[in-house]
């Protein structure tokens, strides 16, 4: 027995609520962009610059007993990753980053966070010790904006190409709709926005796209076979096609997502939290967006109303 989220034919009516449903993304829009302004993101290291620490030990890393060492010691934003060699898997090496601290007390932080691990581990010492600058934080901010930027052009590019410039509107708003909602849910709670944060709003662009393409693939076979039909008819029926592919998909990558979410920790927590958030808006405007700005916008059909007069003639001579 087959599962099914939803049946393999539908007839949903997706445009019949257009209005409510483009008034909430303009609004949840207009929302994230204000939020933005008003409060932000909360920049990660990558971003706000820091130093960087890389360790090594004889003993296995405890992640929870270096950070509950370094509490004490304030230095705000920090992050441990344990960092794995498969060709020297007896070491035990970990990567530390903490927030940008003022060069004077450089030295002394730098001292301070030995002690505190080495009050955990006694054979635990620093391979290597290396400092991000504003400057270069800057520039990483500014190339992860360019980065997101040249990933939607070139879907346009792409799509533009692929179908017809209405088609390439579409997607292209959607995936603008997508980054800035999730950019806006990200300032609202305020969660650490670092590079692996730009890495899932990427993935959403793809995650998003696929589904996007998936959909208006069946577009352009059904404006082929129904030349006679109205756009949103057409639109409807090509969604209500992919609409069980469309859910299964989403709901798989979903509960995969939300595994990693509960059990993945807290280095992976905001990457994760990204995903889902993008798979679940990615969903929702591949078809309440992209397919109704297409329908706003019109396609051209190499079909003339002559010749749909003389077709639908001749079906009603046969029908006869």
């Amino acid at each position: 027995m087959r599962l099914k989220l939803v049946p393999f034919e539908t007839s949903f009516d997706f445009f019949s609520r257009g209005a409510l449903t483009g008034g909430f993304s303009v609004v949840m829009m207009a929302a994230s962009v204000v939020l933005f302004l008003m409060m932000g993101l909360n920049f990660g290291i990558d971003f706000r610059g820091g130093t960087t620490f890389r360790t090594n030990a004889d003993s296995e890393v405890v992640v929870a007993d270096y950070r509950a060492a370094l509490q004490p010691l304030g230095l705000g934003d920090t992050s441990i990753v344990v960092v794995s060699d498969p060709l020297k898997p007896e070491n035990n090496v970990t990567q530390i980053r903490i927030e940008a601290q003022d060069a004077a007390v450089a030295a002394e932080t730098t001292a301070a966070v030995l002690d505190a691990l080495q009050g955990v581990d006694e054979t635990l010492r620093f391979e290597a010790v290396e400092s991000v600058g504003p400057k270069v934080s800057g520039e990483l901010v500014q190339t992860a904006v360019l980065a997101v930027v040249a990933a939607i052009a070139a879907v346009l590019f792409y799509i533009w190409l692929r179908f017809e410039w209405q088609f390439a509107l579409g997607a292209v708003a959607a995936l603008v709709h997508d980054v800035v909602i999730t950019i806006g849910a990200f300032s609202l709670l305020q969660i650490k926005f670092d590079l692996a944060i730009i890495a899932a709003l990427l993935t959403i662009v793809g995650y998003s796209l696929n589904d996007t393409v998936v959909v208006f693939d069946r577009v352009r076979e059904n404006l082929r076979k129904y030349k006679t039909r109205a756009l949103n008819e057409v639109l409807n029926l090509s969604i209500n096609e992919t609409l069980s592919r469309t859910v299964m998909t989403s709901v798989t990558t979903l509960i995969a997502l939300i595994s990693l979410f509960v059990l993945g920790g807290d280095v992976i927590r905001g990457f994760v939290f990204a995903m889902i958030l993008g798979v679940v808006i990615g969903t929702y405007s591949s078809v309440f967006v992209a397919s109704a700005i297409l329908n706003r916008l019109g396609v051209k059909r190499d079909w003339s109303k002559e010749a749909a007069r003389k077709v639908s003639g001749q079906y009603a001579d046969i029908d006869a």
